[in-house]
């Protein structure tokens, strides 16, 4: 448990630039992702019936839980909160959109999905950096600090 707390709210301290850089591409990428799925909100219940299910949970579902990562953990992501935690749907969602949804699509149609996919996927391996709500929900858990 101790090494899953350490992963979600690593304790290594970035430097003020590499942080800059960190908190601009969350902001950049979480706000445009976020538009999407708000759009998505806003036309939820036109897309309902013919929402893409690669899962088989039933097009409300599926397009539910796009809504989920796409605005909930998307403003995680903005706001540097359960950082990697929230960046999970969001990597599920692109990769799903990426390789299953858009399979036999023409690149030009994949290659958002593709962006995202890289993006918040880099993202989740660098850390969300020193200004995110991270590095003061982490020290809440002493077990991830000892």
């Amino acid at each position: 448990m101790n090494k899953i707390l350490r992963f979600f709210y690593p304790s290594i301290r970035y430097g003020v630039h590499a942080s800059w850089l960190l908190l601009a591409a969350r902001v950049i990428f979480g706000l445009l992702l976020m538009a999407h799925g708000i759009d998505k909100w806003r036309h939820f219940e036109a897309l309902a019936s013919s929402f893409p299910d690669p899962i088989g949970l039933g097009s409300r579902t599926v397009l539910t839980l796009a809504i989920f990562a796409e605005v909930f953990c998307a403003a995680g992501v903005v706001a540097g909160a359960f950082y990697r935690l929230a960046l999970i749907p969001v990597i599920f969602t692109m990769g799903m959109a990426l390789l299953v949804v858009h399979h036999g699509d023409l690149f030009a149609v994949k290659e958002l999905a593709l962006a995202y996919l890289a993006v918040f996927t880099l993202l989740f391996l660098a850390g969300p950096g020193d200004f995110a709500l991270d590095r003061i929900i982490g020290p809440r858990f002493s077990v991830a600090r000892r």
